[in-house]
């Protein structure tokens, strides 16, 4: 999810009237909860044949774009593939350089995607496309569109969708994407069918996610469908969590009253906002860090920095992070709250409670909106 939409979609209406701006939020729902229903066997072991690997070791490519890439559609999938180990995985960005992730951090890719090419004129076995500011970049969509032709997986994460849609991959399929997405992708493309109360959809060799934190049962599906359900198993135990399936309460996450008045509060209260430091350690873990930069820089109220003693760290699985400052210093009381024995999905848990800490419970939960974070997991 773009924060960047978030603001505009939500602050552009301080341009009307006070009274245009008071009715429009009254016209928003209040928060609501939703049980997910159940996804029969079936369906679950049709998303398993419809990711079945065409090796023992397949090739995965997961693509960005220098200056605009979302941070845990980038960082989340390698980490947790290459946690697993059931897959050569390859980060590429659409030109030299780091990629400069939002709403933090930046990483450094393993080549471009034309070194790609030439090391891989065959082509990728799966493509995992995170979201992107822009959604219509012409070297990602034609470069996408060359991997589906060679016979490449498509798996769009959260709005990594609507890049999907926009290379023209999933006209007249199945799909999802984040709820804040949903609507703009569906008047963009009115022949994709959408599917609600799913975290994940496949359909013609494209699947597609809901919002930022589905990739993690997303990655664990698809391990399984690589190397089977005890390997899925082992991964998740270790990134702590119990289930990975399609289960999804759509209509817990959409536009509603709470969420835009916090989001308009913590926005328009320029003179509470503050720099927080995030430090850089050889072999931290990416899947946490990811998940906690990310959660921090949706507060609206915060600005994640990230230092380390040298300018750039790799981290547990060989992923390259760039340091926004050099150096250890940084005051205490400004420094994220580490969680040290936190296992990847418990450091999600523990950056939101420490949120709602800080800012207020309301923020917390605007956080997890944004994340499309099952609270009740």
């Amino acid at each position: 999810m773009n924060r960047r939409h978030v603001i505009w979609g939500i602050l552009g209406l301080a341009a009307l009237p006070a009274s245009g701006v008071g009715a429009w939020i009254a016209t928003l729902p209040p928060a609501t909860a939703a049980k997910p229903p159940p996804v029969p066997q079936q369906e679950a072991e049709a998303m398993l044949r419809s990711l079945a690997p065409p090796r023992e070791r397949p090739l995965i490519a997961i693509p960005g774009l220098n200056d605009a890439t979302e941070t845990t559609d980038y960082l989340m999938p390698a980490g947790i593939l290459r946690r697993a180990d059931v897959a050569e995985v390859w980060m590429l960005a659409t030109g030299p350089g780091p990629v400069r992730l939002y709403p933090a951090l930046i990483a450094e890719p393993d080549a471009t995607i034309a070194a790609f090419d030439a090391a891989h004129p065959e082509g990728a076995d799966y493509v995992i496309v995170p979201a992107m500011r822009r959604d219509d970049d012409p070297a990602v969509l034609g470069w996408l569109r060359d991997q589906a032709a060679k016979g490449a997986r498509i798996i769009g994460i959260c709005a990594g969708a609507k890049v999907v849609a926009a290379a023209g991959l999933l006209d007249g399929r199945r799909a999802t994407t984040h709820w804040y997405s949903l609507g703009q992708m569906l008047r963009r493309h009115p022949t994709i069918d959408p599917v609600a109360d799913r975290r994940m959809v496949s359909d013609g060799g494209v699947t597609t996610t809901t919002g930022i934190t589905a990739s993690m049962p997303m990655m664990l599906t698809l391990i399984e469908a690589i190397a089977g359900r005890p390997k899925a198993g082992a991964v998740a135990r270790d990134l702590g969590l119990t289930r990975w399936d399609a289960r999804h309460a759509s209509g817990a996450f959409r536009m509603t009253r709470p969420f835009a008045l916090t989001v308009l509060a913590n926005r328009l209260a320029f003179w509470k906002r503050e720099e927080l430091g995030l430090r850089l350690d050889p072999g931290m873990d990416e899947v946490s860090l990811a998940l906690v930069a990310d959660a921090w820089s949706r507060t609206f109220r915060a600005r994640v920095t990230t230092f380390a003693a040298a300018g750039a760290v790799e981290s547990r699985n060989g992923l390259r992070i760039l340091a926004d400052r050099a150096g250890t210093g940084w005051p205490e009381d400004r420094r994220l709250p580490a969680c040290p024995d936190c296992k990847p999905a418990g450091a999600l848990d523990h950056a939101l409670a420490r949120i709602a800490a800080r800012y207020g419970a309301r923020t917390a939960d605007i956080v997890a909106m944004q994340l499309e974070y099952p609270m009740t997991g």
